[in-house]
C-alpha cells in the first residue's frame, strides 16, 4: 500500500476513533442503537455459527455455498455502523455524500458507490460494465463486515466493565450480566433480609451471617432482566471507551489498512482475499466463559 493510502487512514483513525471524534460518532447511538444492541447480542452467536458453516463449505468445495454464507448479515446495522459505512466511503473511497446521506440505506450507499467518480473510471479502465454490481457487492460487503467488529468490540468492552464491577462490588469473577445476576440478586435479598429482622439491622446482619439467606428464583430474574436492559446500553456507547484503547494499541489502523487494501483491490480488478475478522470469536469466549461461570456456581449450590 502506498504511503499516501497509509497517510489516510491514519488521518482517518485520528479524526474518528479518538477523542472526541469517538464521541461524535457515537451520538447517533441515542435511540434505536439501545434496542439493537441486546438484538445483536442474541444474533451474535447465530453469526458466529454462520460463519463456522461458511468456513466448513469452503473446506468441502461448496464454494458458491461458502461464499453466501459468508456474505450474510445477521446483525442489525446500528446507527453508528451507518455513519460509519458513509465516512469510510466518503473518506476512503472518495464517494461524495452530502451530510445528510450519512445514515442512508445500504441500497442508497451502493447506488452512490456505483455513481461515485472513481468507481465509474476504474469500471471504464477494465471494460466490464455487468461486473460493476458484483464489484459494488463485495465493497459493501467488506465495509459492512468491517464496521460489524465494532458491535463485537464493543461487546468485548461491556464484558471487561463487567469483569471489573464483579470483581471491586463482588469480589467474584463475572464476565457478563449472567454471572454478575446471582450476586446483586443475593445482596439485595440479604440487604432486605436484614432490614425487615424483628431484632434489628445489627442482630440481622449477625443472623444472617450464621445462615444465610438466598435470593429466589424471581428476584434472579429480575435482576437479569435488568442488567440486560443496563448491558445494552453500556454496549451501545461501549466503543466510545474502547475506540481510543484500540488506537493505542494499533487495532484500528492495522484493520483498516487490510480493508482499505481490499476496497483498492476490488475498485482497480486486481485479485485479494474477502476481508474477514475475528473479533465476533473474541467476544463470544467471554459469553461461554459467563455461561460456564454460572452453571459452575448453580452447580456448587
Amino acid at each position: 500500500m502506498s504511503p499516501e493510502r497509509i497517510a489516510d487512514v491514519d488521518a482517518f483513525v485520528q479524526r474518528h476513533f479518538t477523542w472526541p471524534g469517538t464521541l461524535r460518532l457515537h451520538r447517533v447511538a441515542l435511540g434505536r442503537d439501545i434496542l439493537r444492541a441486546p438484538a445483536n447480542l442474541l444474533l451474535s452467536p447465530v453469526l458466529v455459527l454462520v460463519r463456522v458453516l461458511g468456513w466448513l463449505c469452503g473446506r468441502f468445495g461448496l464454494h458458491a455455498l461458502s461464499a453466501w454464507l459468508r456474505g450474510r448479515r445477521i446483525l442489525l446495522r446500528t446507527s453508528v455502523a451507518a455513519r460509519l459505512e458513509a465516512a469510510i466511503l466518503s473518506e476512503l473511497c472518495g464517494v461524495p455524500l452530502a451530510g445528510a446521506d450519512r445514515l442512508r440505506s445500504p441500497a442508497a450507499l451502493r447506488h452512490a458507490l456505483r455513481a461515485a467518480p472513481r468507481f465509474c473510471e476504474a469500471q471504464h479502465r477494465r471494460g466490464d460494465a455487468a461486473g460493476a454490481g458484483p464489484v459494488a457487492d463485495r465493497i459493501m460487503s467488506a465495509i459492512s463486515e468491517y464496521t460489524g467488529t465494532r458491535s463485537a468490540m464493543a461487546e468485548v468492552a461491556a464484558a471487561l466493565i463487567a469483569l471489573v464491577v464483579g470483581a471491586i462490588a463482588l469480589r467474584s469473577l463475572t464476565p457478563g450480566m449472567i454471572s454478575m445476576a446471582p450476586g446483586i440478586a443475593g445482596a439485595v435479598s440479604l440487604s432486605a433480609a436484614i432490614a425487615d429482622f424483628p431484632l434489628g439491622t445489627a442482630l440481622g446482619g449477625i443472623w444472617y451471617r450464621i445462615f444465610p439467606v438466598g435470593p429466589s428464583l424471581a428476584l434472579v430474574a429480575a435482576t437479569l432482566f435488568g442488567l440486560m436492559l443496563l448491558g445494552s446500553v453500556i454496549t451501545a456507547f461501549a466503543g466510545a471507551l474502547a475506540d481510543p484503547v484500540q488506537v493505542r494499541i494499533g487495532i484500528h489502523r492495522h484493520r483498516l489498512i487490510r480493508l482499505v487494501a481490499v476496497l483498492d483491490a476490488e475498485l482497480e480488478g486486481r485479485p485479494s482475499l474477502p476481508f474477514v475478522a475475528h473479533a465476533h470469536f473474541l467476544a463470544r469466549i467471554f459469553d461461554i466463559w459467563d455461561a460456564c461461570l454460572s452453571l459452575l456456581r448453580v452447580f456448587r449450590s
